[in-house]
C-alpha cells in the first residue's frame, strides 16, 4: 500500500514535518508506505491533490481557507486527514537589528518565504490587517528554497525573515545565531483579527526556539494534512488510527497533531469520510 505525500521546498518546515509524520505512521502500521514528494509548497499541493498526482499533502491554513472558500478560484473538493500544528506568524531579525516593531520594517527588504509557500499568503493577510501591502510597503524577496532565508538575514541581504510553525528551521537557524523575534503588538493583533476573522490568536510558546524565553502572542491558523476526497476510506481509517496511536509518544513535530486538535480546528464536513469513520469507531465524536 503506497500513498504520495506532498510537502514543500527543502529547508522549510513542511519536509521536516513530513518525515516525522511518515515515521509515526510507519511505527504504528508498517504496511502503509508513504512517499514524500518535495513540491513548491501549499499553493502547488492543492491543485496536485485535485489532479490526483498527490494522495495527501501538507497545506498551510490560509491556503486551505482560500481553496475551500473558492477565493480567487473555484472551491476545492478536498478533505482534512488531520490538523498539523498552529502557525503563529512572526518576523525574525538579527540580534543587532535596529528594528523593534513591524512599522520599523517598512520599506526594508523582507524574505517572505518560498514563492509557493502558504506562509507568504499568511504574511499578506497579516500585513493587510494593518493596512499594509506586503508586496509594496516592503522590498519583497521570494525564495527559491525556504532554506535560503536564514543566511540572507544573517549576512544582511534582508532585514527580516517571515515565517512560523512548530520547530520551523528558518527560525531555529537565525535564533541559534542570536536572533530576535518581531510580532504584532496587542493593538495590531486586534486590528488584524477584526479585518480577517478566519485568522486566530496564536501564541508561540516560550522555549520554542533557541533564546526565546517568553511566549510571543501573534495571529495565524492551523495547517492541515489534506487528502483527495476519493482516497480509499479504508486507507484513511488506518492512517487516522496510526496517528491517534502515535499520540501516546509524539515526536516534537507531531506534538499538536491530535484527534482533539483536529476536531477543534476543522468542522466535521471538512474531515475525510475515513477519518470520520475511525473517530466514530474510536468514540471520538465530532462536536
Amino acid at each position: 500500500m503506497r500513498v504520495r505525500l506532498g510537502t514543500a521546498t527543502p529547508g522549510g518546515g513542511f519536509p521536516v514535518y513530513g518525515d516525522a509524520f511518515i515515521a509515526a505512521i510507519k511505527a504504528q502500521d508498517p504496511a502503509i508506505e508513504i512517499e514524500p514528494i518535495n513540491t513548491k509548497g501549499s499553493t502547488e499541493n492543492v491543485p496536485r491533490l485535485e489532479a490526483g498526482t498527490l494522495d495527501m499533502a501538507l497545506v498551510q491554513g490560509e491556503v486551505v481557507h482560500e481553496a475551500l472558500a473558492g477565493i480567487g478560484r473555484a472551491p476545492a473538493n478536498l478533505k482534512v486527514l488531520t490538523a498539523m500544528y498552529p502557525t503563529a506568524g512572526l518576523f525574525v531579525v538579527r540580534g543587532d537589528s535596529p528594528c523593534k516593531s513591524i512599522s520599523d520594517l517598512k520599506g526594508k527588504p523582507i524574505a517572505w518565504g518560498a514563492a509557493g509557500s502558504g506562509l507568504v499568503i499568511l504574511g499578506r493577510y497579516v500585513m493587510d490587517g494593518l493596512g499594509l501591502d506586503a508586496a509594496k510597503d516592503f522590498q519583497p524577496v521570494y525564495l527559491e528554497r525556504a532554506g535560503d532565508g536564514p543566511a540572507m538575514v544573517l549576512d544582511g541581504r534582508v532585514a527580516a525573515l517571515w515565517g512560523g510553525g512548530a520547530g520551523w528551521p528558518g527560525f531555529t537557524a537565525v535564533m541559534a545565531s542570536g536572533g530576535r523575534f518581531i510580532a504584532p503588538n496587542a493593538d495590531e493583533i486586534q486590528r488584524i483579527l477584526a479585518r480577517h476573522s478566519f485568522l486566530k490568536p496564536i501564541t508561540q510558546p516560550a522555549g520554542s526556539y533557541p533564546g526565546q524565553n517568553a511566549a510571543i502572542p501573534s495571529v495565524g491558523s492551523w495547517s492541515f494534512v489534506m487528502a483527495r476526497p476519493d482516497l480509499d476510506a479504508a486507507i484513511v481509517m488506518r492512517l487516522a488510527k496510526a496517528l491517534h496511536a502515535a499520540e501516546a509518544k509524539p515526536s516534537a513535530q507531531l506534538a499538536d497533531t491530535t484527534a482533539k486538535n483536529t476536531l477543534a480546528a476543522a468542522t466535521p464536513s471538512m474531515l475525510h469520510p475515513g477519518v470520520l469513520a475511525y473517530y466514530k469507531q474510536a468514540g471520538l465524536s465530532p462536536s
